[in-house]
């Protein structure tokens, strides 16, 4: 027979014990992808200079962003450039000045693996070893799993009423990473920008006007590189404030010692005596 003393705890300890569930459940896209995404939209939007359309009126074309990966991300973040750089957006296509085109040449993720170690085999099943296991676990020594994430983004903007080209921004494309170590199946040790943080453009210069050079020079500028147009004034707008033809930044020019004046000539004495003195005599 039990002491009642030594029930008493059992007795106790299945009343205190029980037991939970937890829900858990994942969405379609992993995390680490969507942060890759979103990191090198960043990235890539904050390489676009926007302050040469500072000041002006302009509609933002989106319909060339609808298919792109995480698009409605990536529209909302090149609106939100356009305002932080002093534009000001319009609803409607008529009241602006300038049409603001992006396009979106990659928007997406890749990865690869590293191993040191046994990868994971597949063992055939034979009729007299039916016991053996169907596969063999991966035995890791180091591990590396890499994913990137990029993003490839080009703007060009016109002007509304004539279709004149103004601006361009040439091709901004920047990527995202995200590195996962482990070392004798101790891990994941993460490391890439995503962990670090996401940092957004910061604020751009507020430009009275597009700041165009009086000289206009018309050349052909490369579909990659960054170029500001310039073109004849309308009789609406001043001529500071239309662009047109393309103008690429000029070298300075060198430095030249400043241009003396002639020394001035000594005066001799007079050869005619002044009318004062002639009267005199």
């Amino acid at each position: 027979m039990f002491h009642r003393r030594s029930v008493f705890p059992v007795i106790l300890m299945f009343l205190v014990c029980g037991c939970g569930t937890t829900r858990t459940s994942n969405t379609q896209r992993t995390a680490t992808e969507q942060l890759l995404i979103s990191d090198a939209i960043d990235r890539a939007v904050q390489e676009i200079d926007f302050s040469k359309l500072a000041g002006q009126s302009v509609f933002f074309d989106d319909r060339h962003l609808y298919k792109a990966v995480d698009d409605g991300y990536l529209i909302s973040s090149l609106r939100q450039h356009l305002l932080a750089s002093g534009c000001i957006l319009k609803d409607n296509r008529d009241q602006a000045a300038y049409i603001i085109e992006p396009r979106a040449g990659a928007i997406g993720t890749d990865n690869d693996e590293l191993l040191f170690g046994v990868p994971a085999t597949n063992v055939p099943q034979l009729t007299l070893l039916s016991g053996l296991p169907s596969a063999l676990p991966e035995i890791p020594i180091i591990k590396r799993h890499h994913q990137r994430g990029v993003a490839k983004i080009a703007v060009f903007a016109y002007r509304r009423e004539t279709g004149e080209p103004a601006w361009q921004s040439g091709i901004a494309t920047n990527e995202s990473t995200a590195n996962d170590v482990w070392f004798f199946g101790a891990g994941p040790f993460k490391k890439g920008t995503i962990h670090k943080g996401t940092s957004y453009a910061d604020p751009k210069h507020y430009l009275p006007d597009i700041g165009l050079a009086s000289e206009v020079t018309q050349q052909v500028v490369d579909i990659g590189q960054e170029a500001v147009f310039t073109h004849r004034p309308l009789p609406k707008l001043p001529i500071n404030r239309i662009p047109y033809l393309a103008k690429t930044p000029q070298p300075p020019a060198p430095d030249r010692p400043p241009i003396q004046p002639p020394p001035a000539k000594k005066e001799g004495p007079a050869i005619f005596p002044p009318p004062a003195a002639a009267a005199a005599q």
